[in-house]
């Protein structure tokens, strides 16, 4: 039991992680969290190894390179909203008939448009702090013994990865990968998509042994 626990911890730190670095530019908390951890920055390998971070201030560094990657991809070149890619005709869905925004509702989950860089309820960052959040959600029930809730919740995440994130992320983080001008995204939206695809795997694997709820 303590494995899985660990488990949760260990995915709500990668949700965590990536939902923030595509929902705002970064800054200097947000570097140290992973520069001062090993294994976060392990899962950076070409950041790590980059010679301008030891070449440049970080100031130059998050205004000259790492801000200007973020403009690039999610705010001018690249839509990272799901209603562009599943819409026909390729329109943010920013209103209230977002089918995201009633999910979130149901589940007391509030996004706040303005404090982000982000238009609609869809965002890729936004999509990825949900499932953060029902990660966390998944530990309280965890450490209150709570089988039946945890095991409601890795539902509702299998059900929300399968027909939301892995409809339309990938692409999107392919393109975003491919289009990356700094290490931070390149390894940040390979990290995304990789951990998004494995997630899906893990919760299904949970769903089938922990809870003995077999899904196709």
């Amino acid at each position: 039991m303590e494995e899985l626990k660990i488990e949760l911890q260990n995915r709500i730190a990668i949700y965590g992680l990536i939902s923030r670095l595509m929902l705002v530019e970064v800054d200097d908390a947000f570097l140290d969290t992973i520069e001062k951890d090993e294994d976060l920055l392990s899962l950076f390998p070409n950041y790590k190894e980059w010679s301008k971070r030891t070449e440049l201030s970080r100031k130059e560094l998050i205004d000259e390179h790492y801000n200007v990657d973020f403009t690039s991809l999610f705010l001018m070149h690249l839509v990272p909203y799901e209603s562009f890619y599943r819409r026909d005709d390729q329109m943010i869905e920013s209103g209230g008939s977002n089918p995201v925004l009633d999910l979130y509702n149901e589940l007391d989950f509030s996004v706040e448009l303005s404090k982000a860089r982000v238009v609609s309820p869809d965002h890729i960052g936004v999509e990825l702090e949900f499932m953060y959040m029902l990660c966390v959600a998944s530990l309280k029930a965890f450490n209150e013994d709570d089988k039946d809730a945890l095991c409601e919740l890795y539902q509702v995440q299998r059900a929300f990865l399968k027909e939301h994130l892995l409809e339309w992320g990938p692409l999107f983080l392919i393109n975003a990968k491919r289009e990356s001008r700094t290490p931070l995204y390149h390894d940040g939206t390979e990290l995304t998509l990789e951990f998004i695809l494995s997630d899906f795997e893990y919760v299904t694997e949970k769903l089938a042994d922990y809870c003995g709820n077999p899904v196709n």
